[in-house]
C-alpha cells in the first residue's frame, strides 16, 4: 500500500514514520509513506495561501495549489483514497479506525491531506475528500497531528502491520469495554502487588477477573461509550452489578399547585407505566410518596391485587414490573428505607422541567460524578406543577430539563420518567458506520 502524505511540514514525519511498527512495516514491504510538501507545488513567488471571503480572520491554503500536489501523487501511484482533517469531520473513534482500515485495504495508494492556518478552501473537500476526519471537539494548530494519531491508529488494522491481531482485537474500545489493567515483574513494587488472581495459572478465574475489570472502568469512566456498543445478557447483569443501586420516588407531596405548594392525587397509570418503567432500566424499586390516608388506600388496593392476589395470572409482567414498588408518607420514609438496606443515606438526584438551581444541575453526562462514591441512587419526580423548593433542598443533585427544539414543554410525568431513566442509565446502541464496498 502506498501512502502519500501532503503537508506544509515535512520535517515533521521523517523520524516518526522511521521508528517503531510503521517502520518495520515499510522494510517488510507492507506500506511504503511518500511525504509531499504543498510548498512544492508552488511557482516562485506564489502564495500557497490567501485570506478568507467574508472578512474573517485567517488564511486559507489556496485550491489549485493543493490539486496540484493531489494530481502529481496520484500520477505517480495511480488514484487514491483520500483522507481530509477538519474540526467539522468525523469524530474519529475505534468505530470510525475500523471503518477507514477496511477502506484503506481495498486501496493500493491512500492520500492523507493536512491543512494549517484556518483549513483548506471547501472546494478542494467538496472535490477530492473522501473522509474528512476530527480527532475531537477542539481546535489544533493544523492538521498534522491529527493526521499521525490516525496513522498509528488505522495501520493496526493493516494485516502484518502489527505482530498479532490478537492484541489489536482486545483492545480498549475494540467492543463495549475498555481493556483491563496489565503486570509485568517484579510481582511487588511500591508496596503495590500483582494481583493474585494473574497469577495463578487458572485461565477461567483470570478471564473472569479481567472481563469484571474491564466493565468496572467502562461503567465508571467510560459509560457513555459502553451503552452504545451491544452487550450479551450475562454482561448486562455484571453491569448492573457494578451500577449503584438506583431507586424513585414519585412525589404526590412537597410539590407544586397553582396556589403554591401541595398534594396531588394517585393515578393508577402512572403508577403503573413508571413501575415499568423503572424495572425496564433495573431499579431496584419504586415509591409512590403521599400522606392523604385515602390515597394510599386506593393506591394499596392496586398493588395487593398485583403483589400478592390473581394478578399474576392476569398478566405476569405486569406483576413483575409492580412487585417493587411501595406507598409511602414522606420522602423521609423512603430515604430510611434505602439507608437500612444499603447502610447508608443515597445521593438524592432530583428532577425538574425548568433550570432550578444552577449550582446543583448536572447533566446526562454525568453519571461518573454521582457514582464515584458507590452510595445508592434516588431519583425524584413531581407531579403537579413540579417539585416544591423544599424538595430541592434535600438534592444534592438535579437533573437538567428535557427539552425539545419547540418552546412546548409539558411532558406527563410517566413520559418524563420513561424518558429520564433512558437517558441516565439506558443502553443506546449504534452502529455508527457501515462497513460496504466504498472502492
Amino acid at each position: 500500500m502506498n501512502i502519500s502524505i501532503a503537508t506544509l511540514f515535512p520535517e515533521l514525519y521523517g523520524p516518526f514514520l522511521r521508528q517503531s511498527l510503521i517502520g518495520k512495516a515499510q522494510e517488510r514491504g507492507i506500506i511504503s509513506c511518500h511525504v509531499r510538501s504543498f510548498m512544492d507545488m508552488c511557482v516562485p513567488k506564489e502564495r500557497i495561501d490567501g485570506p478568507t471571503f467574508g472578512h474573517h480572520a485567517g488564511m486559507v491554503l489556496r485550491p489549485e495549489v493543493v490539486e496540484r500536489l493531489v494530481e502529481a501523487q496520484e500520477h505517480l501511484h495511480g488514484s487514491a483514497l483520500k483522507i481530509f482533517f477538519s474540526p467539522r469531520g468525523r469524530l474519529l473513534d475505534q468505530d470510525y479506525v475500523r471503518h477507514l482500515a477496511d477502506r484503506m485495504s481495498k486501496h493500493s495508494h491512500v492520500m492523507f491531506c493536512a491543512a494549517r492556518y484556518e483549513g483548506m478552501d471547501a472546494r478542494i473537500e467538496e472535490e477530492y475528500a473522501d473522509e474528512i476526519i476530527s480527532l475531537g471537539n477542539f481546535v489544533m494548530m493544523g492538521g498534522d497531528i491529527p493526521l499521525l494519531a490516525t496513522l498509528e491508529a488505522v495501520l493496526r488494522y493493516i494485516p502484518g502491520v502489527v505482530g498479532k491481531m490478537e492484541s489489536v482485537e482486545r483492545d480498549s474500545f475494540t467492543g463495549a469495554l475498555v481493556d483491563a489493567p496489565a503486570y509485568t515483574a517484579p510481582v511487588s513494587w511500591r508496596d503495590r502487588t500483582v494481583p493474585e488472581v494473574l497469577r495463578s495459572g487458572d485461565h477461567a478465574r483470570i478471564a473472569a477477573w479481567e472481563e469484571q475489570q474491564a466493565i468496572q472502568e467502562s461503567v465508571a469512566h467510560h459509560f457513555e461509550w459502553l451503552r452504545s456498543h451491544e452487550v450479551n445478557v450475562r454482561q448486562k447483569e455484571v453491569i448492573l452489578r457494578e451500577i449503584p443501586s438506583h431507586y424513585v420516588a414519585l412525589m404526590h407531596h412537597e410539590v407544586l399547585l397553582p396556589n403554591g405548594p401541595g398534594t396531588t392525587s394517585v393515578t393508577s397509570l402512572d403508577v403503573h407505566d413508571i413501575a415499568r418503567s423503572s424495572k425496564t432500566y433495573g431499579f431496584q424499586g419504586f415509591f409512590v410518596v403521599t400522606p392523604l390516608r385515602d390515597q394510599q388506600k386506593i393506591a394499596q388496593k392496586l398493588l395487593n391485587f398485583w403483589q400478592y392476589e390473581g394478578g399474576s395470572q392476569y398478566n405476569p409482567d405486569r406483576q413483575e414490573a409492580l412487585a417493587t414498588t411501595s406507598i409511602v408518607s414522606t420522602i423521609d420514609e423512603v430515604i430510611a428505607q434505602i439507608a437500612a438496606r444499603h447502610g447508608e443515606r443515597p445521593i438524592v438526584i432530583a428532577t425538574s422541567a425548568k433550570t432550578v438551581d444552577a449550582h446543583k444541575m448536572i447533566t446526562y453526562y454525568d453519571q461518573s460524578v454521582v457514582w464515584q462514591s458507590r452510595k445508592p441512587v434516588l431519583i425524584l419526580l413531581g407531579t403537579g406543577r413540579g417539585l416544591a423548593p423544599q424538595a430541592y433542598d434535600r438534592a444534592q443533585y438535579i437533573l437538567a430539563p428535557i427539552e425539545g427544539l419547540s418552546t412546548f414543554n409539558h411532558l406527563s410525568v410517566r413520559s418524563a420518567a420513561a424518558i429520564i431513566f433512558d437517558r441516565w442509565i439506558g443502553m443506546n446502541v449504534k452502529k455508527r458506520y457501515i462497513l460496504r464496498d466504498e472502492s
